[in-house]
């Protein structure tokens, strides 16, 4: 492991939720990375996990109370919102979330929140169903407008025996996730087009042909290079996600429209990274009135939709071009030949039609393949997944002449 959080200073808020024993893990590895950890507990979180365990793994005292006798002539609290440099609440409940949200300040932790200038870091953890209510996601979307950092949630089976959104991220998976935000910089002054989730072709005004996309790798892939200091512009195709913040984003719905967004950027464009699953083929002869089920069969004749990822290979000053490949079998001879055939800098593959990756999950699996190589990244969340992904391209990337060439002066 990357030893790039050696003496930063890391507040690890801990919420009354039970993933809260993941925080004794998570203490444990951000110590192993060379963190400075100090721990906030919740009264919820010590119904959970008692503070003497996250003492033991953290080495230092850990806060419960807001009102303490020993700190209080110091203002405990506000000393410990001067020295965070990062404030990370993992466990973040429901409660907590709407807590920050509005601004509470009735226990140690929201206080501190308050306090601080430090950069805010939540790591959401609740059944699937209260992080899709309402009142949730419009909380999380007012915290992020006010810059508040999202690690995760992720998808899997939950402690209630449901299945989706809302489990916190392993502690491994928030580790790497904070070594990327004292990465910032590497892309700075470095422009960075994305294009994401799927293309509608229209049968007639109500019907269309499209894919399985979700959008959520080439969104992810924008906040991670937004992360690392990149200018950030995403072309999305029709998709029900957040957009990333501070990340220039074009909204589109057929593939020759995205062919237009994206050829009226590429000139300013350093990295291209097609992410978006592109529909091959578009009906004829769209209609302007409803099919109506009149015959047994129904003919509708297609023709092929504008190849974006190669025409942007082979302009005569092509940017680093990155492609993917979705593949249901053969999946390295099939990214090996588009990588090839489109003359790519880089290939990112992954296999379809299994079940927990690939379109509509929350995670995923890449093989990374480049004209001398190849490497696997494992089954992942996606937005860690991007992360990996992102550090392989940057490195490539200045690795190439593209750079050299491309390089801003």
């Amino acid at each position: 492991m990357q030893h790039n959080l050696t003496q930063k200073h890391i507040l690890l808020g801990v919420t009354g939720g039970i993933a809260a024993y993941k925080s004794v893990e998570l203490v444990r590895r951000l110590r192993e990375s060379g963190a400075e950890v100090r721990v906030v507990m919740t009264a919820a979180a010590q119904e959970f996990i008692t503070p003497l365990t996250l003492q033991a793994v953290s080495g230092q005292r850990v806060y419960t109370t807001l009102l303490d006798s020993e700190n209080e002539f110091a203002m405990g609290h506000i000393e410990l919102a001067r020295w965070a440099e990062f404030i990370l609440i993992a466990p973040a409940t429901a409660d907590f979330l709407a807590k920050l949200a509005y601004g509470h300040a009735n226990d140690l932790l929201s206080t501190i929140c308050l306090a601080t200038t430090a950069q805010i870091i939540v790591a959401p953890a609740m059944n699937q169903q209260m992080w899709n209510a309402r009142s949730t996601q419009e909380n999380y979307q007012r915290l992020q407008s006010w810059g508040v950092r999202f690690f995760g949630p992720g998808h899997g089976l939950q402690a209630c025996g449901e299945q989706g959104l809302g489990r916190m991220l392993e502690p491994l998976e928030l580790v790497s996730c904070l070594q990327t935000l004292f990465q910032r910089g590497t892309l700075e002054g470095h422009s960075v087009l994305i294009t994401a989730g799927p293309t509608r072709e229209a049968l007639d005004p109500i019907r269309f042909i499209s894919n399985r996309s979700s959008g959520r790798m080439g969104y992810a892939v924008a906040e991670a290079a937004q992360l690392l200091g990149a200018q950030v512009t995403l072309i999305s195709g029709p998709v029900c996600l957040t957009v990333p913040l501070n990340v220039d984003t074009i909204s589109v719905s057929t593939a020759q429209e995205m062919r237009d967004a994206v050829i009226s950027h590429i000139h300013q464009t350093a990295i291209f990274i097609a992410c978006a699953a592109v529909a091959d083929y578009r009906p004829v002869h769209p209609v302007d009135h409803k099919l109506k089920k009149q015959t047994e069969f129904l003919e509708i004749i297609l023709e092929r939709t504008p190849d974006i990822l190669s025409e942007v290979a082979q302009l005569s000053n092509p940017p680093f071009t990155v492609g993917f490949a979705a593949e249901t079998h053969d999946l390295a001879h099939y990214a090996r030949d588009k990588l090839l055939r489109k003359n790519l800098d880089l290939i990112a593959a992954n296999q379809v039609g299994l079940p927990g990756t690939g379109f509509e999950s929350a995670e995923n699996a890449l093989k990374v393949i480049w004209k001398t190589g190849e490497i696997d990244l494992p089954r992942c969340a996606k937005p860690l997944l991007a992360k990996q992904l992102l550090n392989l391209i940057v490195e490539h990337y200045f690795q190439s002449s593209k750079f050299n060439r491309l390089q801003p002066s």
